[in-house]
């Protein structure tokens, strides 16, 4: 296997180990183990186990951002937000990488994971104001909106059949953003 290879490997195996037992519960020894190789080779590859978990996080939060600005690159407006909701949505199903974007905010307590996601979440910001154009209201409406897909997401709501998960598996009809601005925000 060459090198590039093996770091890909490696990079998936560690995705699914963070992706479940965060920063601090993940083990390098589980993921070399799963890899075939010694724990050494991960840490020559990598660094340290928080830099490795590092570039995990910010490609989870990267692969949002980029597919949501692919996904509505000739659109503005809520006609972007329209485009970047449904790639969004259609992102929650690789729990994974999912699962990486929300074990980056629970290690926050960590300086360099908090300024890392805190980057990343500043680019997904711009990405959804720069494409659509909207004020502050709506971005932040949109992406609080999106913060509550993710949790959902995580907790498999739609195995469930009680009152409360049927209600927050209720689709969104169009025009959801339309009645947020600035001044209906006050």
């Amino acid at each position: 296997m060459s090198g590039l290879e093996r770091r890909s490997q490696v990079l998936g195996i560690a995705a699914g180990e963070f992706a479940k037992h965060g920063l601090r519960g993940a083990s390098i020894e589980a993921i070399a183990h799963e890899a075939g190789i010694t724990q050494a080779y991960v840490f020559r590859m990598f660094g340290t186990k928080k830099a490795l978990f590092l570039e995990l996080v910010g490609a989870a939060f990267d692969r949002f951002s980029d597919g949501m600005s692919h996904a509505a690159r000739d659109a503005g407006g809520l006609a972007a937000l329209t485009l970047m909701g449904t790639h969004y949505n259609e992102l929650l199903a690789d729990r994974t990488t999912l699962l990486l974007q929300l074990q980056g905010f629970a290690s926050c307590g960590d300086s360099e994971v908090r300024d890392l996601v805190r980057g990343r979440l500043a680019r997904m910001w711009d990405t959804v104001a720069d494409t659509s154009g909207l004020d502050p209201v709506t971005v932040k409406s949109f992406l609080a909106f999106g913060m509550l897909l993710n949790n959902l997401a995580a907790l498999d709501v739609d195995e469930l059949d009680e009152p409360w998960a049927k209600g927050v598996r209720t689709r969104i009809h169009p025009g959801l953003f339309e009645h947020i601005t600035t001044d209906t925000n006050r």
